[in-house]
């Protein structure tokens, strides 16, 4: 009777630890939660911003080299495609958020370039704080694209 009560007690233990989120360091310093619906997301992204000088951001504001022309309008997306993406968020919204938490800044600073876009892949071109960079989505996964799983 003991080693069953023994037994049920660690079961319930084990299941309890096994749905816990946890939190690692990245290579660069920053923490990460991982949630246990296979998710992530920065814990110390809200701080990081929220500390960020206004001599900072006058500074990024000078260096600005894309050069984009006033009238400057983003690329229109496939409202198919986008409809479809929603349900594994990685429509456009969730990419610029994704882009705007990583270089911490606004997204209303995200500007789409360009954009090459079927339903099982895209390639993404953003200006971000003065500089283009490229962020490629495949199924659902959006990451940037010097970057390997």
């Amino acid at each position: 009777m003991k080693s069953y009560f023994l037994l049920l007690v660690f079961l319930i233990s084990s299941i309890a630890i096994a749905q816990d989120n946890h939190t690692l360091n990245t290579k660069d310093g920053r923490r990460v939660q991982l949630k246990a619906d296979f998710t992530w997301e920065y814990v110390d992204i809200e701080n990081e911003i929220l500390n960020a000088t206004i001599a900072d951001n006058d500074k990024l504001k000078e260096n600005i080299s894309c050069a984009l022309a006033k009238d400057f309008v983003e690329p229109k997306l496939d409202k198919k495609i986008q409809s479809q993406l929603r349900k594994g968020r990685a429509t456009m919204s969730h990419v610029k958020r994704k882009v705007a938490k990583e270089y911490q800044c606004k997204i209303a600073d995200v500007t789409l370039l360009s954009v090459s876009e079927i339903k099982s892949k895209a390639v993404y071109h953003f200006c971000v704080k003065g500089k283009e960079i490229v962020y490629k989505r495949i199924g659902n996964a959006i990451i940037k694209k010097e970057k390997f799983f």
